[in-house]
């Protein structure tokens, strides 16, 4: 499975400090093995899913857009 990002995902990454680009990781490889992770967006997003993890103390949230056709998973 391949994994692609946005220039604002990558932007936003430039901006974690290790321990928090480390819980990020994470956080992706579950996603990796798991695609159907997270909840499933309406309405017009309804092709995105968004995951819950703790960046060390807080709350984040990970949007992406699965692909099982090419398979892809596109980091938003």
């Amino acid at each position: 499975m391949q994994v692609r990002t946005t220039p604002s995902f990558r932007r936003s990454v430039e901006l974690l400090h290790a321990d928090q680009k480390a819980d990020l990781d994470r956080a992706v490889h579950y996603i990796l093995s798991n695609p159907a992770a997270g909840h499933a967006r309406n309405g017009d997003l309804a092709r995105v899913r968004v995951y819950k993890f703790r960046l060390v103390s807080q709350l984040a949230l990970l949007a992406f857009e699965p692909s099982a056709v090419h398979d892809v998973i596109v980091l938003l």
